[in-house]
This record gives C-alpha cells, structure tokens and sequence, in this order.
C-alpha cells in the first residue's frame, strides 16, 4: 500500500513538474514573439525611410535638370525660404521658365503626384526644398530637398529646413551640387 501511494505521489510531482515546463514555454515563446513584433516595426520604419530618400534623389535630381536646362538663368532659381510644405506656391502651375519650375518642383515636394482620398501622399513627410549659390566660375548651385524623418538621428550639415521638424535630428537631407558653366565667349 505504502509503495502504490509514493508511486502516485511521485507522479503528481511530475505532473506539476511538466506543468511548470510549459509556462516557461509559454514565456519564452511570449519573449520571442515581442522582439520579432518589434523587429518588424523597426524593418517598416527602414523601409519608409529608404523610400523617402529615393523619392528625395529623385525631386533632387528634377530640380538639377530643370536648373540645367535654363542655364541662362540659373541665379534666378535661387530661393530665399524653402519651396515645397508652407510656401505659397498654387496648385496648379502656369507660367514658363523659372517660375513653372519652382510652382512645379514645390507641388512635387508636396506629394501633388499622387492623391490618396484628397490628400497629398506622393513625397515624403513636410518636404522642403532649397537652391543656394555657392558662386565661383563656372558658377555652382546646390539643389537641396529635406523633409521629416520618423525617428531621431544626428542633425545633418545641410541648413535647408532646418527648424521646421521640432529636434533637428528628425531632419533629413539630401543635396546634389550643380555646376553651370558659361557658355559665352570671353
């Protein structure tokens, strides 16, 4: 009788034994599935940063044909406050030259190029714009674009939009430089 009652404690011990096995289980499983729920949202946060920083390439890259293509008038391109999110820019561009570049580069950095239910979503989040001139000869110009990152870095050397996105580490830029020879003889 004694052997038959510690046989049934012995495995009433194990019984709570293997219990205790699967609540670690669970928590380690709970552990492993909360660093993967964060890795994921830190793989979408990259993710719309890199598609920001194209999008910047590429609005960077327009403006530096666009300013190319009207050499003649390049120190005209120059801006004294940034296009793009809060200037006074119209929706819709008329003009020529040097004006219908600005209206049309600062509606590419509002997103303008596409519309999801009303709003702007084709450009990165409060984009900006600037063209400075750096001087010399030939002349050089510096496109600028900057906009509002999701997540707080090193501030970057660039001046455009600076202190428009509260902590300047939330600032990105990107610039490109452009170099407008004279095309007349001397």
């Amino acid at each position: 009788m004694k052997r038959l009652d510690m046989h049934l404690a012995g495995r009433a011990a194990q019984q709570g034994f293997m219990l205790l096995e699967v609540l670690i289980s669970i928590i380690i499983l709970a552990f492993g599935l909360l660093g993967l729920a964060g890795l994921q949202l830190k793989v979408q946060n990259s993710e719309t940063e890199s598609y920001q920083r194209a999008q910047a390439i590429l609005l960077t890259q327009e403006m530096a044909s666009m300013l190319s293509a009207n050499r003649a008038n390049a120190a005209s391109y120059v801006t004294s406050t940034p296009l793009g999110t809060g200037d006074s820019q119209p929706s819709s561009c008329t003009g020529q030259g040097m004006q219908l570049d600005e209206c049309t580069w600062s509606n590419q950095l509002k997103g303008a190029a596409e519309v999801n239910s009303g709003v702007n979503v084709g450009a990165m989040t409060n984009a900006v714009g600037c063209i400075e001139s750096l001087g010399g000869s030939p002349s050089v110009y510096r496109v600028t674009v900057a906009w509002q990152g999701m997540t707080q870095l090193s501030a970057p050397a660039l001046t455009c939009g600076q202190n428009l996105y509260g902590n300047d580490g939330n600032r990105r830029a990107i610039s490109s430089l452009i170099t407008i020879a004279s095309l007349t003889a001397p």
